[in-house]
């Protein structure tokens, strides 16, 4: 979507929108962030005042920082309760028009204080500070996310039914779904989204869609404006989606798997080095950076019990702390691609994450995690070749939100790289999640996630 300045602090607030995103069939801009329970937030503005709001902003209250996804709010100490003002300013390098909702634009937005200085606990500053830290180092980054969702109807009694069942990966399902197939591939292709594939998936009305990797600030930019252009269309035709990790308990759930690859001066450190499988020496320090943090780096990721239901085995959901080459049920899977073209495809693949995190501490966490272990100059454990569960002895992931959370709060690599009002808000969130969630049932986490994501 857009390129991240390769700048050790963000630029100050964006100038005027580009000429050419400029139409009059543009009525209203969305500023959209996402808070730290993962849920997409919203202002709007009337496209007349967009310029005054890009040098300016709108007024922003802090506290948004400690909702949870049930709108209800806690407080960190750093952050919470009624007092302050932000401003919530639009990256208009990334403004788009949103195809599925005519008359509407969408912008992502940075938090700044009133003084103009970015906020410390603004998400996508932090991922785009990440980002500089990585090119201080020489390297850029290329991410995109996955994209699962279950289409269907929620009825009288509050049971989701989905808009269709068999065949996993079917053409039946294409069937059913091309013509809102076709609109949502149209949108998205307005929306200049490059997609990759579009297809059915294993569980009942679920589908998948893939886009083309970014840098991180734009992967995550991206993975927000298809979820909504998703929904967009889906009402359009008389559906309801979700995108929540856990719909039916017991079923294989959605994830939000993020792919990736570190990169210095146009090379790809995935391939054609002499570490395992092929990495390079600073590749494989990188992803054996990432294994190390994968605990606490699940309190980011996967952060509440709706993704815990989802992180069982046997349903490919990543769910044991290992790696290993296009092992589909280890959390950190290295994909070489085919033969002729792995110096551009080559990457890793963290199956375990979901579409209740926040995108850009997704991006910006996994970042830190990777250049903790170039700096460590750590190296991977032997991969698992096959299923981590038959094998013996390979760790599972935290089996809880509490122990995850407990792994991120021990994480001197993850609170040094948020710094403290970013990591104070989103390890008060976690606690308060957890304490709503105490004493709830499977089947009511997922109903709540299925109406929340």
């Amino acid at each position: 979507m857009h390129t991240s300045p390769d700048l050790a602090e963000p630029a100050s607030a964006p100038g005027p929108a580009p000429a050419e995103a400029r139409t009059e069939a543009i009525d209203a801009v969305v500023l959209g962030w996402v808070d730290n329970a993962g849920i997409t937030r919203v202002k709007a503005v009337p496209y007349a005042r967009l310029d005054a709001v890009a040098t300016h902003g709108v007024g922003f209250s802090p506290v948004f920082d400690v909702f949870l996804a049930d709108d209800s709010i806690t407080a960190g100490r750093h952050v919470g309760g009624p007092a302050g003002d932000l401003r919530l300013v639009p990256d208009l390098t990334a403004l788009r028009p949103l195809a599925a909702q005519p008359g509407w634009a969408w912008a992502p937005g940075d938090r700044y204080t009133q003084e103009g200085v970015p906020y410390t606990g603004c998400q996508r500053t932090f991922a785009r500070r990440m980002t500089a830290r990585a090119g201080l180092r020489g390297l850029t980054l290329r991410m995109g996310f996955e994209v699962e969702w279950v289409t269907g109807i929620e009825d009288a009694d509050g049971r989701f039914v989905p808009a269709f069942s068999k065949a996993a990966y079917g053409m039946t399902r294409v069937v059913r779904m091309s013509d809102q197939l076709r609109e949502l591939i149209r949108a998205l292709a307005a929306q200049d989204v490059t997609v990759l594939q579009v297809h059915p998936e294993y569980a009942a009305g679920q589908l998948e869609v893939s886009v083309a990797p970014e840098d991180p600030v734009g992967a995550a930019d991206t993975t927000v404006l298809v979820r909504e252009t998703i929904r967009a269309v889906a009402a359009r035709h008389g559906h309801a989606v979700t995108f929540a990790p856990c719909v039916v308990p017991g079923e294989v759930g959605n994830g939000a798997h993020l792919h990736f690859s570190p990169w210095r001066e146009g090379v790809n450190l995935c391939h054609g080095g002499e570490g395992p499988q092929g990495l390079t020496r600073e590749g494989e320090a990188f992803l054996a950076g990432v294994l190390r943090e994968l605990p606490a780096l699940l309190a980011v990721g996967a952060p509440g019990a709706a993704s815990h239901l989802r992180l069982v085995p046997s349903q490919w959901a990543g769910a044991y702390r290992c790696w290993g080459l296009e092992n589909r049920e280890a959390a950190l899977r290295l994909i070489t691609g085919m033969a002729g073209e792995r110096q551009h495809t080559a990457n890793a693949e963290l199956k375990c994450f979901d579409a209740t995190a926040n995108p850009y501490l997704v991006t910006g966490s996994v970042i830190a995690a990777g250049l903790a272990g170039i700096e460590d100059d750590l190296r991977l454990p032997p991969e698992v070749p096959g299923d981590p569960g038959a094998s013996g002895g390979v760790p599972r992931l935290p089996g809880s939100p509490a122990a995850a959370l407990a792994a991120l709060e021990a994480s001197a690599v993850l609170r040094e790289a948020l710094g403290e009002t970013l990591f104070d808000a989103i390890t008060a969130v976690r606690r308060a999640e957890i304490a709503r969630s105490a004493g709830m049932t499977p089947t009511e986490i997922a109903a709540e996630a299925r109406r929340l994501y």
